[in-house]
């Protein structure tokens, strides 16, 4: 099986008690990842997922658990660095793709470390670009053992 590049939003509904379906999956998801050694993340996912899990969750993770899940999703998986390759790539995903700049980054992640798919329910579904394929976990006909 290929790693998969694990955007935030999973990350975030593993704490989010007002989505109960989204974080029953995310969990199943997220746990098989880590089981399969699968899962792999961006600089960027965890920065988005401190930033957003201690302001936008209700109720809120104090900046101190905020930490600790950081900490433990970088013993879980690898996290790939923000480059100056992976910047000017998510630019021209941009450019070429009308993408949102941070969508785009994450594809550039994805693309310029060879992982062929992403986890997110952020992107147009089932597309793929350039190689790399979006993978909506949450969508009602996701098979997670065609993944992992």
């Amino acid at each position: 099986m290929a790693p998969i590049l694990i955007d935030t939003n999973l990350l975030i509904y593993l704490f989010d008690q007002n989505q109960p379906n989204r974080q029953s999956r995310a969990t199943d998801v997220l746990d098989r990842l880590e089981l399969m050694g699968l899962g792999r993340l961006s600089v960027q996912n965890l920065a988005e997922f401190f930033s957003v899990s201690t302001r936008k969750l209700s109720p809120p993770l104090s900046p101190k658990e905020a930490l600790e899940q950081v900490n433990l999703f970088t013993r879980i998986w690898p996290v790939f660095d923000l480059t100056p390759l992976i910047v000017l790539e998510a630019a021209r995903g941009v450019r070429d793709y009308q993408m949102s700049y941070y969508d785009a980054q994450i594809w550039a992640t994805a693309r310029l470390n060879q992982i062929p798919s992403i986890f997110s329910e952020d992107f147009n579904v089932g597309a793929t670009l350039e190689g790399v394929q979006f993978i909506n976990p949450f969508a009602p006909e996701f098979v997670l053992d065609n993944w992992v």
